[in-house]
């Protein structure tokens, strides 16, 4: 075999290898939020709903609406099972199911990051659930391209809510309804949403806009459902 051939070889293997590479990259990077759109639209076409049952099958204490203990049921395939009832968040529209992750700094990037490994960060000093003032839920990366994705894909299909769409939260294993009110795109030096007081429960969700991106921040507010 002459050298010439080894080369082109040498070089279109490369160049394969390259591309699968790529191909394999782009996949790992993007493939949580094709996974979360691609089941959204597929719910949408087929009519398909998903509920949060007002009793919850949990391998751990029970919650419901009252926090009242009720005994384990099964669950349809439709229905969601929380990830989380100490402390987490269902949102039914989108599907969304996170462990939410308590007290931490929206300004330090080391330690959101170790957060949002995990689930959904909770904003260092706001309420929690049930609470009067500001529960301050965030999902979001400011360093590489791809942790901006991949952290933002509890929240990517935020922007499918709309006034009067529903959000449950589950703290020490009681059940808390938030029904949405506002929905906003501020920029991403807008910190008003995070300082907010209020003297009612408020529950206020953020992440990127457009996803995967710095510009701005998406803003879903949503008020405890009495």
């Amino acid at each position: 075999m002459s050298t010439y051939y080894k080369l082109v070889l040498f070089v279109r293997f490369l160049g394969y290898f390259s591309l699968l590479t790529g191909l394999l990259a782009l996949l790992f990077i993007l493939g949580p939020l094709g996974l979360a759109e691609a089941r959204y639209r597929s719910d949408q076409l087929l009519g398909v709903k998903r509920t949060l049952p007002k009793i919850i099958k949990s391998d751990q204490t029970q919650a419901t609406t009252s926090a009242t203990p009720l005994p384990k049921v099964s669950l349809t395939p439709l229905s969601i099972d929380p990830i989380d009832t100490n402390f987490g968040i269902v949102i039914e529209k989108i599907n969304a199911n996170s462990k939410v992750i308590a007290d931490v700094s929206p300004t330090d990037e080391r330690q959101y990051g170790r957060a949002l490994l995990q689930g959904v960060a909770h904003a260092q000093g706001t309420a929690y659930p049930g609470q009067k003032g500001n529960i301050y839920l965030f999902s979001h990366s400011t360093d590489a391209p791809w942790n901006i994705i991949r952290f933002n894909a509890v929240f990517y299909l935020l922007r499918e809510l709309e006034p009067g769409d529903r959000v449950v939260m589950f703290y020490q294993n009681k059940r808390y309804d938030y029904l949405v009110y506002d929905k906003r795109v501020v920029s991403s030096t807008d910190v008003s949403f995070l300082t907010n007081q209020y003297d009612q429960s408020v529950l206020t969700l953020q992440t990127c806009d457009p996803p995967g991106t710095l510009i701005n921040r998406l803003i879903i507010r949503a008020k405890l459902e009495e």
